[in-house]
């Protein structure tokens, strides 16, 4: 009976976390500089731009994927809140962490083709498929204040992502302007901006 009681515990705990394929869960891994600053009492982050040189820097470099635990820990909680938070505060559409300093892959969209524009957090994204040629637009940066720019996007892209929610690789297709948003944002996790891009850019009036 003992046994079988352990057994269902560990049952009710892989369920929970939808870690049947992964028994041993890693423990996460945010370094104390990024729990530094996931940690501080202001309820949005500082955006990291290019008018600094050491900023621009940490803006190019390559993000790392968030492991399991780091998806189901109190930080990553945290984190999303003040992603959210900060990238409403900047009226922006999108935020990638890279920018307020926390070098994973995990990105802020506000998804315009849902009702009421949510912004959503989708952890280890990626562009896996593009479709169609690629269309010319504007866009604009918090991390490049005062400039916009012309810029080649698909319009049609194929993502993927692991579910916050059951920790699963998940797939999507996206359309139009919530597609151009996921591709300015991806390439910060590669420590690309998209003035590395365009066609033009320009001052802002």
């Amino acid at each position: 009976m003992k046994k079988f009681l352990i057994f269902l515990s560990l049952v009710l705990l892989l369920s929970s976390c939808n870690l049947w394929d992964e028994y041993i869960v890693r423990e996460a891994d945010w370094d104390s500089y990024e729990l530094f600053l996931i940690g501080k009492d202001k309820p949005v982050m500082k955006v990291l731009t290019v008018e600094n040189a050491v900023d621009e820097e940490d803006l190019r470099t390559p993000s790392a994927k968030l492991n399991r635990a780091d998806i189901c820990s109190d930080e990553y909680a945290v984190l999303v809140g003040k992603m959210i938070a900060t990238v409403k505060a900047e009226d922006g559409v999108g935020l990638a962490a890279p920018q307020v300093d926390i070098r994973r892959r995990m990105v802020a969209v506000q998804r315009m083709d849902k009702f009421g524009g949510p912004f959503e957090i989708y952890p280890n994204i990626r562009i896996v498929k593009t479709y169609g040629d690629p269309v010319c637009g504007p866009e604009g940066c918090l991390s490049v204040p005062g400039k916009h720019g012309d810029v080649p996007r698909y319009q049609d892209i194929k993502i993927r992502y692991t579910s916050p929610r059951t920790l699963r690789d998940t797939s999507e297709r996206v359309l139009g302007y919530v597609a151009v948003i996921f591709q300015h944002e991806c390439g910060h996790l590669d420590g690309i901006i998209y003035t590395d891009k365009a066609v033009s850019v320009t001052d802002d009036e």
